[in-house]
């Protein structure tokens, strides 16, 4: 017992780094699987079509908006630092230079900020309207993988509380949101609050992404919602990874309409993987 103990924990040791690694594999996998089986892409052809809709709606009605409020922002405060030089000794008009410096700087930081939202809610509005195909794409993957699905004999009754748990799922997730991404905003009136802010945004929303591509998976186990965070949380490092590299993958422009599909199958890969061997026997196929 003592030594398969030792034998654990120095098996523990490397698991955090090869597991960090391999999170951010999966997208790859996922693409290799489309081309050995061509048959799947039948599955992402329709989301596709509907993320490049909603994603030129949400491009236009969001990003130019955006952008010409960020400018009217910037020249704002720029009219307001000129005059301020104005009053300063000549000696001192070089920090009228600063301007050009720090409208780059409000671009590098914002506009990336900026395509994150419009990608965030591209995938939710994406994955709500394409769910059908995700779902099918997502079972002929674990098919293809396992070999076996979880059994769930279809009827009225039962697709009437699948509708009702994919309602609940959105608002428990918007209510995630609400709870915890609120009052972490108040951290920006403390001194290094910004700083706090922005990890936990980032942990927050990589965590979102990751509810949201492991959920065809998860779904099928019927699993609550405090589990399938428990699930993200259990499978760190890896999760962690996952979840930023589909976030780089729905930020892009154009890239974003095809990476939604990518990563609702890379996400059925990973549960495969990762999760399957590690749920309790009443939530296994």
């Amino acid at each position: 017992m003592v030594k398969q103990k030792k034998i654990k924990s120095i098996l523990s040791i490397f698991e955090a780094p090869i597991g960090l690694f391999a999170g951010a594999t999966y997208h790859f996998r996922a693409l290799m699987i489309f081309v050995k089986n061509p048959k799947l892409i039948g599955y992402i052809v329709v989301p596709i079509l509907i993320n490049i809709v909603v994603g030129i709606l949400l491009y236009i009605s969001l990003l130019l908006p955006g952008i010409d409020l960020i400018n009217t922002i910037f020249n704002n405060l720029s009219l307001r630092f000129d005059a301020l030089i104005a009053q300063l000794p000549k000696w001192l008009n070089f920090l009228s230079y600063i301007d050009n410096v720090l409208y780059k700087l409000v671009q590098v930081i914002l506009l990336p900020i900026l395509l994150l939202i419009i990608g965030f809610l591209l995938v939710q509005f994406g994955a709500i309207l394409g769910s059908p195909f995700y779902g099918q794409l997502s079972e002929q993957l674990e098919k293809i993988i396992t070999g076996t699905l979880p059994e769930a004999p279809p009827s009225l009754l039962g697709s009437l509380r699948d509708i009702w748990r994919a309602i609940l799922f959105e608002l428990k997730k918007i209510g995630l949101l609400l709870v915890i991404g609120l009052p972490m905003l108040l951290l920006n009136f403390l001194p290094g609050g910004s700083l706090i802010v922005t990890i936990g945004g980032i942990v927050l929303t990589t965590s979102i992404v990751c509810l949201d591509f492991f959920d065809g998976f998860l779904e099928r186990r019927k699993l609550k919602f405090r589990e399938k965070l428990t699930v993200v949380r259990r499978s760190l490092p890896a999760s962690a990874t996952f979840g930023l590299i589909c976030q780089a993958l729905i930020t892009i422009p154009i890239v974003n309409f095809l990476g939604i599909p990518l990563c609702v199958a890379a996400g059925t890969l990973f549960c495969c993987d990762r999760v399957l061997p590690n749920l309790l026997p009443d939530h296994q196929a």
